[in-house]
């Protein structure tokens, strides 16, 4: 089972220690819960037996002065075992129990668990399909306004610029704290349903992007839980061409997972759930993720098929912000993974090398377009060049903490374990301790 966030986030909001909340559950009964009990319900989301769920939230309500359901508190089992609960206050009140657990880092945080098979589909299903939510507007004690929106939409942007110059290991935790202390009173304020809706948006760009810095963590699990929360904040906000980024994102998730026949499905249900709102940048992006995963699977016939959809005109000042990803070469970089996988080097150099000639790309997609090229140089058996290159992604990647640049070098370096050169094994020696980045 998952861990119980909601149950500890109340606790939390309540002021209320472990020991302290099972003392107060057991007043005037002969049950003798204590911290570890209360522990476990948290960690293993276990629910007590008899009426004690009903006096948890009577007990909790009490102490934050509104009323609290079985659901609330985490303990309604048939809401858990059949997931019926699929309206937006819960998912807000979900995704803002993570943003708190996770900015504490709390160990029942790190007991999330991947969604596998039909468990990791059904989000995608349920923001392709209906019922929308007909009206988000919200009634707290905060008044939201333009302002707010803006100032999320500014954190959002300047996190990103952050995210591509150092990598999201030391970005990530700075975007869930401002997730925690910035956001979540937003999401919990005052807002009528237009101003709710641009709220939402903005909220889903920061914890997409919590998501994509969890990925380039190797926290996949969490990672995994983030993306699923924007695309449900995508699914309120009424973008359908946010959604379809969202989707596109755990389909990068699910390309490095190995898991090609997800990113198959993941990607035409972005192009077909987004129809007519899609900007041409996330188009060429998922149908070359489309053909990248064919090549896995060895479909030669499917993965030129979707090569040649991807080539669009994109007007970068015409694209929304979160696909400023989409950096001119970066579809070129995709058709080299996938050639090279079909076995295809030579063509699969020419790509990389187009997408190395591409101007004004951001310092991290130029360390994996040459992470990319040299690995094909390796494989093409010119290990000069290759380990020439290799140096150059060296030097653009130092100071990055990331750990997907780490995983690039492994494989650059692995690429030419082959080789038992002097260069190759001074090259090697460096790549281990670059490769070696803090989580």
């Amino acid at each position: 089972m998952e861990p119980n966030l909601l149950l500890d986030a109340l606790l939390d909001e309540a002021g209320m220690s472990y020991a302290g909340f099972a003392s107060r559950l057991n007043q005037g009964r002969s049950t003798r819960y204590d911290h570890s009990s209360v522990h476990r319900w948290i960690r293993d989301h276990g629910i007590p037996r008899g009426d004690t769920p009903n006096l948890i939230c009577d007990v909790l309500g009490e102490r934050l002065g509104r009323s609290l359901t079985l659901a609330d508190i985490g303990m309604d089992r048939v809401a858990a075992m059949h997931q019926t609960d699929h309206s937006l206050e819960s998912a807000l009140a979900h995704a803002t129990a993570l943003w708190r657990g996770d900015h504490r880092r709390s160990e029942v945080v790190e007991k999330t668990r991947l969604l596998r098979g039909a468990a990791a589909v059904a989000p995608v299903f349920e923001w392709e399909n209906p019922p929308d939510d007909p009206d988000v507007s919200h009634h707290g004690p905060r008044r939201v306004g333009r302002s707010d929106i803006d100032r999320v939409q500014h954190a959002r942007a300047r996190y990103e610029q952050m995210y591509r110059r150092v990598g999201g290991v030391p970005v990530r935790g700075r975007v869930v704290a401002y997730l925690t202390d910035q956001v979540a009173p937003l999401v919990r304020g005052s807002y009528d349903d237009r101003t709710g809706r641009e709220l939402l948006r903005a909220a889903g760009g920061l914890v997409a992007l919590a998501g994509i810095s969890a990925y380039d963590s190797n926290m996949q699990p969490l990672a995994q839980r983030y993306l699923v929360h924007a695309l449900r904040l995508a699914k309120a906000s009424g973008s359908r061409s946010f959604g379809g980024y969202v989707v596109a994102l755990l389909a990068n998730q699910a390309m490095y997972r190995g898991a090609h026949r997800q990113v198959i499905q993941y990607a035409e249900t972005a192009l077909r759930g987004a129809r007519g709102h899609l900007s041409p940048a996330l188009t060429a992006d998922l149908h070359a993720l489309q053909a990248k995963a064919y090549a896995r699977l060895g479909d030669t016939t499917g993965c030129h098929l979707h090569m040649e959809q991807s080539h669009v005109e994109i007007r970068p000042e015409e694209e929304p912000p979160e696909t400023g990803y989409v950096q001119p070469g970066l579809v070129d970089t995709q058709h080299a993974e996938a050639l090279r996988s079909l076995g295809d080097l030579r063509a699969a150099q020419e790509h990389a090398e187009l997408a190395l000639q591409a101007s004004d790309v951001h310092t991290r997609g130029r360390v994996h377009r040459m992470a990319t090229y040299a690995v094909i140089l390796g494989q093409r058996r010119e290990v000069d060049h290759a380990v020439e290159v290799g140096q150059q992604m060296f030097d653009l990647a130092l100071g990055m903490e990331s750990g997907r640049i780490a995983d690039r070098v492994r494989t650059v370096a692995g690429a030419l374990a082959h080789y038992d050169t002097p260069v190759v094994r001074d090259f090697r020696e460096q790549a281990s301790h670059l490769a070696d980045v803090p989580r």
